[in-house]
């Protein structure tokens, strides 16, 4: 089809500025969509993910204590949760090809940087040009799957196209770690390299058809991003560092929470005395918005049950990343799952039920983990986390489908409000589960660890047996029996604390259930007030 001669209906033209036309395709021509889709929608998250489960290891190639390199999974949601801001408005102006090719060139140019001159300074580059690269192969994954379907099922590709951006996060968790620690960690930087050169492949090799341009941006816009970006990434700093360095013991992330905040407040003030705004915050206000951002942020939070607590729970019994492909293999198949369950149940009517549903679905799976003792393994979580990934896929496509339909009803000068909204909800709201998640984790194992001690007494004869069995252990290497006695209690002392993380993880796995269980209360009452509220409009207008 060549773009310069084929003249396009009114029913292919974009419903959004800045998206691609419409038309129909042969068959060879959506197979190559649906093929570059997949790519791309793996190359958008794979290398976050890879940086984000070796992150800790990660640390002391960099110079850097694990603290430090918290910081790097931070830089990556601030610039993906804001990039939007700018990359909606880029599209129209300059072009989907040419603003996507310049976000896949930045990042290959940061990864080069990062081969040749490693360490923490190079690695914050990489992740901030990731972020932003993923949040346009986000859209651009939308796209080409909106093109393989006909125009009654292209919300099919929004469903779809969501769903398999999930996928990075547990296809990180099975590349063997030696490949990607090999010659000081050159092996997951040469990696990231070739993601984002594979990336760049498939967005050329796969054109999408043109769309229309035309001048989007103004001043006053790039003020408002100047604003918004800087107090993303401090929020998130904290965020990130605040369960680590711990909340009450670290001033400085009072001083940087507050400047956040201080920097989103006269971004808002901007915004809402210009004529023609970059985010419409007034439609923020509106209840359906709250009920759907409070949903979405609550489903996030649950969710990082599987990231912080399943993991948290199998490091703590010494597993390492290597012991976990099985089980993220099955996570991986829950994931494409849940995506096809909800493609094929998916209708306007179904769906706040496939979100209730979603929420119920998460809620077993974490009750499930809630009974976890020290010789729980990766085989007795296979069933719990295949539900919670299932509800993933399951949740979060309707969920940006129902978000999509509201905008559209307030007109395509939202749509940069409703991408940076949802993009907030599920990024910031992933690392705002893991630090709520993380924080109750630690205040419930000290307290578990309190009430451990306070039963362990010396002059019990099991308490006695413990250590001596514990003194045997080490006199191989000890000759001194009071040195002995000292490993002895030491070692029960591990063993305390060890079991008091497991029942404090379980403490996290009840909450997480509760959580998903209110949030699909509440979806179940908002479904009922609508339906009696219709009922009693289409009554009053009968009787009328």
């Amino acid at each position: 089809m060549s773009e310069s001669s084929y003249v396009y209906a009114d029913h292919e033209r974009p419903a959004f500025p800045g998206s691609p036309f419409s038309p129909v395709h042969s068959g060879g021509r959506r197979l190559a969509y649906g093929l570059a889709a997949l790519v791309l929608a793996v190359v958008a998250t794979l290398g976050n993910g890879l940086v984000n489960v070796n992150v800790a290891n990660l640390s002391g190639s960099m110079g850097v204590y694990a603290a430090q390199a918290s910081w790097l999974p931070a830089i990556y949601v601030a610039m993906n949760a804001t990039a939007n801001l700018t990359l909606v408005k880029a599209r129209a102006q300059f072009g989907i090809p040419q603003v996507t090719s310049v976000l896949i060139v930045g990042y290959v140019l940061a990864s080069a940087w990062q081969l040749l001159f490693p360490g923490f300074l190079a690695a914050g580059l990489v992740r901030a040009t990731s972020g932003m690269m993923a949040a346009g192969l986000t859209t651009l994954t939308i796209y080409n799957l909106i093109q393989v379907f006909p125009p009654k099922l292209k919300p099919l590709g929004v469903v779809i196209g969501i769903g398999l951006i999930q996928l990075g996060m547990p296809l990180a968790r099975l590349f063997p770690v030696e490949m990607l620690a090999l010659d000081n960690w050159r092996g997951l930087h040469l990696i990231e390299m070739g993601l984002g050169l594979t990336a760049f492949v498939a967005l050329h090799a796969v054109r999408l058809p043109p769309s229309e341009r035309s001048k989007a941006f103004e001043p006053l816009d790039f003020l408002t991003i100047g604003l918004v970006v800087p107090a993303a990434l401090l929020i998130c700093g904290v965020l990130s560092e605040g369960r680590l360095l711990w909340w009450t013991d670290t001033p400085w992330l009072g001083v940087a929470l507050a400047t956040g905040l201080g920097l989103l407040a006269l971004a808002a003030a901007i915004e809402v005395l210009r004529a023609r705004p970059l985010m419409q915050l007034r439609w923020l206000g509106a209840l359906d918005i709250i009920r759907f951002a409070a949903v979405a942020m609550l489903v996030r939070i649950a969710l990082a049950e599987q990231t912080f607590g399943a993991v948290g729970l199998l490091t703590a019994g010494g597993l390492n990343n290597d012991q976990l492909h099985i089980l993220f293999s099955g996570v991986v198949a829950a994931m494409l799952l849940g995506t096809v369950v909800a493609a094929v149940t998916l209708s306007a009517t179904r769906l706040p039920y496939q979100v209730m549903v979603a929420a119920l679905i998460i809620a077993a799976g974490a009750w499930w983990d809630a009974h976890a003792t020290n010789l729980t393994r990766p085989e007795q979580l296979y069933g719990s986390q295949a539900l919670l990934a299932f509800g993933t896929t399951l949740f979060i496509g309707p969920a940006l489908l129902y978000g999509l339909t509201k905008m559209l009803a307030k007109g395509a000068d939202h749509l940069v409000t409703f991408i940076v909204l949802f993009s907030t909800t599920q990024n910031v709201g992933g690392l705002v589960g893991s630090a709520f998640l993380g924080t109750y984790q630690t205040i419930a194992a000290r307290e578990h660890a309190a009430s451990l001690a306070e039963r362990v007494v010396a002059t019990d004869p099991q308490v006695m047996a413990r250590i001596q069995a514990g003194a045997r252990t080490v006199s191989s290497a000890v000759v001194d029996p009071a040195a002995q006695a000292a490993q002895g209690v030491a070692l029960l002392g591990q063993a305390l604390s060890r079991e008091a993380a497991i029942l404090a993880f379980n403490d996290v796995f009840r909450l997480v259930a509760i959580l998903a269980l209110l949030t699909a209360a509440y979806v179940a009452y908002v479904i009922v007030f609508n339906t009696l509220r219709r009922r009693s409009q289409a009554a009053r207008e009968t009787s009328s």
